[in-house]
């Protein structure tokens, strides 16, 4: 099945599946703009067809997905800024969030960033050992973007807080007990799992057979300590809770050395849209995240952050401004402007 996507993705009517398969594993299958567009025709096509009852969207190599092609934004960063890459790319994580079909991720490697966008919007999150989830675009000059403020506010315990102003990994035990995953399996059991779904076409029969359960990772006084901090009503509040803690608290004094190496406007834009996506649906959240886009790209941080990690690997970023205390409130309201040309869903 061609919808466009060279061989970056392929497209398989495999039984009662439509079978979606990320086919850039020496890419870590980071998604490029012709990847996002051949999704979305396909979904078209799967959705049309009587003759598929679910979606599984899979991937070649150790990661399901890295993210976006960031390096195809920092070189075009001196033309035009790629803004129809991202709009593209949020109408293809606000339909797979409606989408009316049963929507398989099965994840055995890093997700992150692009990558969660198309995978944990779905119904089905189907998460192996071997996954790793991170929203790390703070650490970049950039926010949890692709729907992470309809994803992150629903978590409990103040989690998805902790993991949009940090940007730490989690495995599959933190990743299911949270509710990001719905279901967790062994990695080998993927083929047997992916051979009955073709044949059942209803994920939840097929995953009562191979659901095994996994236990947090996240040691219970550091849960309630994210609690604790992290519901903070103020980024400058949680950022002074882990001050008073981090002398006699090695997880306080630890996430308060991340959040500082972080850049300080992501950080503000990041605790504001993750407080505001709470209360809305998830097309509100993808046109505020729209809004915030154009206004990242025409700035400072999104550019160093990709230098100091992707360019000249592992060098310390220039932050501008360099510190919290720094950043003013009309400076944050501005990412969240309208915008002359809004994001069309």
């Amino acid at each position: 099945m061609d919808f466009g996507g060279g061989d970056e993705i392929r497209f398989e009517r495999l039984g009662k599946a439509g079978v979606v398969t990320l086919t850039r594993p020496q890419a870590l299958n980071a998604l490029t703009h012709r990847m996002i567009k051949a999704l979305d025709k396909a979904l078209d096509a799967f959705e049309r067809d009587a003759g598929v009852d679910v979606v599984v969207v899979k991937a070649e190599g150790r990661a399901f997905s890295a993210g976006g092609d960031i390096m195809h934004v920092y070189e075009a960063r001196a033309g035009k800024p790629p803004v129809d890459f991202f709009a593209d790319e949020y109408r293809l994580n606000a339909r797979i969030n409606s989408f009316k079909k049963p929507y398989v991720a099965l994840i055995d490697g890093i997700v992150m960033g692009g990558g969660v966008g198309i995978s944990f919007h779905g119904s089905h999150r189907v998460l192996t050992e071997n996954a790793q989830f991170a929203m790390p675009e703070v650490g970049i000059g950039f926010f949890p973007d692709v729907g992470g403020s309809h994803l992150l506010p629903d978590l409990g315990g103040s989690f998805g807080m902790y993991l949009a102003l940090t940007g730490n990994r989690i495995r599959y035990g933190d990743a299911l007990w949270s509710g990001l995953a719905t279901h967790t399996i062994k990695a080998a059991d993927q083929s047997a799992f992916l051979d009955r779904l073709c044949i059942n076409g209803d994920p939840e029969s097929v995953l009562r057979g191979f659901f095994v359960p996994a236990k947090h990772e996240t040691a219970q006084p550091v849960l309630e300590a994210i609690a604790h901090h992290f519901a903070q009503p103020s980024l400058a509040d949680i950022v002074a809770s882990l001050e008073r803690a981090s002398g006699a608290d090695e997880f306080a004094a630890k996430t308060l050395a991340t959040i500082r190496s972080r850049s300080p406007t992501s950080l503000n834009v990041a605790w504001r849209q993750i407080s505001a996506g709470l209360t809305l649906s998830m097309e509100a959240c993808m046109k505020m995240e729209f809004r915030i886009l154009n206004r990242m790209l025409t700035g400072h941080d999104f550019y160093e952050g990709i230098r100091a990690a992707i360019i000249d690997k592992g060098s310390t970023p220039q932050w501008r401004p360099a510190d919290l205390a720094e950043v003013d409130a009309a400076s944050v309201d501005a990412y969240f402007a309208p915008l002359e040309r809004e994001l069309e869903l």
